[in-house]
């Protein structure tokens, strides 16, 4: 059986690790427990976390055990990795509620049956710390010289860095040596940005336990530029339906730059990889073929064949390749309120593809609204009820925003 080390080496994943050569072998030989953590910072995950998530998958495909550990202490401190002022703190209510949507969207990709998979939450042993003894045992193995180094608080050293965060690292470290007494949990993984935090949890462990611990980090979701993938105009792409549909999650996807179709093919599906490779060298107009195929296959993971197909279905029939289509977005008006019309820029802020009329007042003027095919560029248009034709009328943001409003 292929070593999921390789697999993950193959495809993409791995950054950097704590110790490849023991990594690759204790995979290789045994059925590993490990971990990655979840900060229920929103009450949905998103395109990061769904790399981290399928990292999980195969893992667990090679025999391994997962530990979802969902943040809720570690919430009530926040992560200043990445982050150049303090996070907005949140009350346990908030955090609870996020904790739930995270545990529910996780169910969908990992088996957590028969014990194959593990959720825990850390706010169970962190929240009643007792401090003195938690400084006694815990804090006397970290060098705050040493943690000053790190990425994470370096970066935030002119700004200010709040005595609250600084405690984040050892926070997490100690996540790693509750597991690790409680299900002989080995390996934390997790994206680079959390190398310093890794590095952390695995030297506690050896030094009050003895005990070897591994750490392994992963690409962050990155387009050929540099820049983080899974943010539009509007906002993150979530995973929950609710605030990313999947008409929309396939678009983003079906969408990319030539130059990413390979590595979110190679990251964020199944494919084999010489499939992954003849589809990636593709070129001009037969590239769109692939970004059809990974966006199909991101969106049937993510939200079920059955919603990837209709989603495939939208966007084709948008494109006069297949039959008119009930699976493009559409918002159901009543026919009273356009009675004596609606403004455009108050239209586009009600169906919520802008965020504020100055945005769709600077939409329409630079051209990027279209309404059946027909650019407006009159900030003072009014959208009357004849306008719309079988009671439907489709609005055009950009090149590839589709939206339909229907008349009821």
């Amino acid at each position: 059986m292929t070593n999921v080390f390789d697999v993950l080496k193959e495809r993409g994943f791995i950054e950097q690790t704590t110790h490849e050569d023991e990594i690759r072998e204790l995979l290789g030989k045994e059925s590993v427990t490990f971990y990655i953590g979840f900060d229920p910072t929103a009450d949905s995950l998103h395109v990061g976390h769904f790399l981290q998530a399928i990292t999980m998958m195969h893992m667990q495909k090679a025999g391994h055990r997962p530990i979802v550990l969902i943040g809720g202490g570690t919430a009530m401190v926040g992560d200043p990795t990445g982050k150049t002022d303090m996070r907005k703190m949140m009350t346990p209510e908030t955090i609870k509620h996020n904790a739930e949507c995270f545990k529910k969207q996780l169910s969908k990709f990992l088996d957590f049956s028969e014990g194959k998979a593990i959720m825990v939450n850390n706010a169970d042993w962190l929240m009643n710390l007792e401090y003195i003894p938690f400084l006694r045992e815990v804090g006397k193995h970290f060098s705050v010289n040493r943690m000053l180094t790190a990425e994470c608080f370096k970066s935030r050293m002119e700004k200010g860095l709040s005595f609250l965060e600084f405690n984040y690292m050892i926070m997490q470290s100690y996540d790693f040596l509750e597991l690790h007494r409680k299900y002989n949990c080995k390996m934390q993984l997790g994206g680079n940005d959390q190398w310093s935090n890794i590095l952390g949890g695995v030297e506690l462990i050896r030094r009050i336990d003895s005990s070897p611990a591994y750490g392994m980090t992963f690409t962050l979701l990155t387009t050929s530029e540099g820049k983080k993938m899974g943010k539009t105009e509007s906002g993150a792409i979530w995973l929950d339906p609710e605030k990313t549909s999947p008409y929309d999650f396939y678009q983003y996807w079906r969408n990319v730059d030539d130059a990413d179709v390979e590595k979110c093919l190679s990251l964020l599906t199944f494919l084999p990889m010489d499939e992954v490779k003849k589809l990636g060298s593709l070129e001009g107009a037969a590239i769109n073929k692939a970004k059809e195929i990974l966006a199909y296959e991101v969106t049937k993971l993510v939200h079920g064949e059955k919603e990837a197909k209709k989603a495939q279905e939208g966007a084709k029939a948008l494109f006069g390749k297949g039959p008119a289509s009930e699976n493009i977005p559409a918002t159901e008006i009543p026919r009273s309120e356009f009675a004596e019309g609606i403004g455009l820029m108050a239209l586009l802020t009600k169906l919520k593809l802008t965020s504020s009329n100055s945005e769709a007042r600077r939409l329409i003027q630079q051209g990027g609204i279209a309404l059946d095919g027909k650019k407006i560029t009159d900030i003072k248009h009014i959208v009357k009820e004849e306008d719309f034709k079988d009671d439907t009328i489709m609005i055009k943001k950009g090149k590839k925003v589709y939206h339909q409003v229907k008349l009821v």
